[in-house]
């Protein structure tokens, strides 16, 4: 069966169809000199929204974060960041495989967050044995879970205050402006610059926008191109980012609430759910039941990455009629009656 629900991310969503029409109605130019009106837009949009000098389109949020830590150090130098941080972990070591930057990873408390005084202990001080460290980079949300704004202030104004620059890796931003009821700039306060990611929960197909100095986005700019983030007519890109900036960010409620209707249904199973905080519920699956239940669901149209610790995302293709759906496949599973003991 051709999956009609999928679990695996909120980076599965389709373009939905007044979407294509805006795509499809783009004013483009070439983008390398600068000329695309609709990237243009895009760019100025976001940095105004968000309160920031300039602003940079790229194809992915990888490139994206790798150009921005680019910017901040140089060949030499070290960043701070979260074990699980997604510019740490899932992006191939891109800062010290392309951009010789020694990356100094620390734990993440269960919130997401790396404690103060675990970053001032890392912090190199100025001599010949050391890396110089240069910036600290952060991600709202991570796993799901949405950085206090008590705490991003504290952090980033101990950093600044030892002369280190702060890069937040937004791949879920909205998700956590909307989660906090928090103005736009605001949830940015004390980072010299954000990556914001438009295809996730917002649901374009691709691309995210760096925000920063005009200094800093002039030297993203050169690190683009140099990591073949030179797009020419990529207005038809940009224009999907403009609809969902203007569409779908108060949607992303619906997620959450979906989200966390997903999880007290299987809690009411007998699993074991993380409370989830937006659009990303965390399920522990019996690790005997992990293929059986990837094939039940698989045979009801149902993809999910099915683990011992499993990750659902909720997003804009799956309405609340198909959480029912979801939950109804996991009911209807016989193996629970082995592993929970529910009849």
């Amino acid at each position: 069966m051709t999956p009609s629900i999928d679990l695996r991310s909120d980076t599965v969503t389709r373009p939905t169809p007044a979407m294509r029409a805006a795509m499809a109605a783009a004013e483009v130019g070439d983008d390398v000199y600068g000329d695309d009106p609709t990237v243009n837009r895009l760019q100025s949009v976001l940095a105004e929204r968000f309160g920031f000098p300039s602003g940079l389109f790229f194809p992915t949020g990888t490139q994206s974060n790798l150009a921005a830590l680019m910017s901040h150090c140089g060949r030499g130098d070290e960043y701070l960041v979260g074990q699980d941080a997604h510019t740490y972990r899932y992006e191939q070591g891109g800062a010290a495989v392309l951009g010789s930057i020694q990356p100094q990873p620390l734990e993440n408390e269960r919130d997401g967050s790396i404690s103060i005084e675990r970053i001032a202990r890392a912090i190199k001080p100025t001599d010949v044995h050391f890396t110089p460290t240069r910036l600290l980079a952060l991600e709202n949300t991570m796993g799901g879970r949405v950085l206090s704004p008590t705490y991003l202030a504290a952090a980033t104004d101990f950093v600044h205050a030892r002369g280190l620059s702060t890069h937040l890796d937004g791949a879920r931003l909205f998700n956590a402006i909307v989660k906090l009821g928090s103005a736009e700039r605001a949830a940015v306060a004390g980072f010299d610059s954000v990556s914001i990611c438009l295809s996730k929960g917002l649901g374009a197909p691709a691309g995210s926008v760096l925000l920063g100095s005009r200094e800093l986005i002039d030297a993203a700019r050169r690190w683009r191109k140099a990591l073949g983030g030179g797009m020419r007519q990529s207005g038809v890109l940009a224009a999907a980012g403009l609809y969902a900036l203007e569409h779908h960010v108060s949607r992303l409620a619906e997620d959450h609430e979906n989200a966390e209707y997903l999880a007290v249904g299987l809690r009411k199973l007998g699993l074991a759910v993380e409370p989830p905080q937006t659009n990303i519920v965390f399920v522990d699956i019996p690790t005997e039941e992990v293929s059986g239940l990837r094939a039940h669901l698989a045979e009801r149209g149902i993809l999910a990455s099915i683990a011992p610790l499993t990750r659902l995302a909720t997003h804009l293709d799956v309405p609340f009629g198909k959480i029912e759906a979801v939950l109804r496949a996991f009911r209807e599973y016989p193996g629970w009656s082995r592993s929970l003991g529910a009849s």
